[in-house]
């Protein structure tokens, strides 16, 4: 990894959670966020967030995997640390601060060739 950051946090729910019941957690807490993808499971090339997917964008990618035998909930976001940690989201808090358009500026589809939504 040449730039970006991962994170990964494990979870343990006190009640029983089920996938459905996260995605429908995952879509009403980011379904509306510009800047925010959902990426946990199924097919293609990265089926969990990883950096260098959002290398060069002020993206975010949140997913998680649940392992119901150990009832622990896996969370995982990436950024790249350079725009969404820093540049990036200095002018998307601009954005928001001076009434311009949110995405205004920040809708560069990045360095990675499937990063691409």
């Amino acid at each position: 990894m040449i730039r970006g950051a991962a994170a990964t946090a494990h979870v343990f729910p006190g009640d029983p959670v089920s996938k459905g019941d996260l995605w429908g957690a995952y879509r009403g807490t980011y379904g509306e966020e510009p800047f925010v993808d959902m990426v946990a499971g199924g097919g293609g090339v990265y089926r969990y967030p990883e950096p260098k997917a959002v290398a060069g964008t002020n993206r975010a990618e949140v997913g998680f995997e649940l392992d119901p035998p150990d009832r622990r909930l896996v969370v995982f976001a990436a950024i790249d640390n350079m725009m969404k940690g820093s540049a990036g989201q200095a002018v998307h808090a601009a954005n928001v601060a001076l009434g311009f358009e949110e995405t205004a500026g920040l809708e560069f589809q990045g360095l990675h060739p499937v990063g691409a939504p």
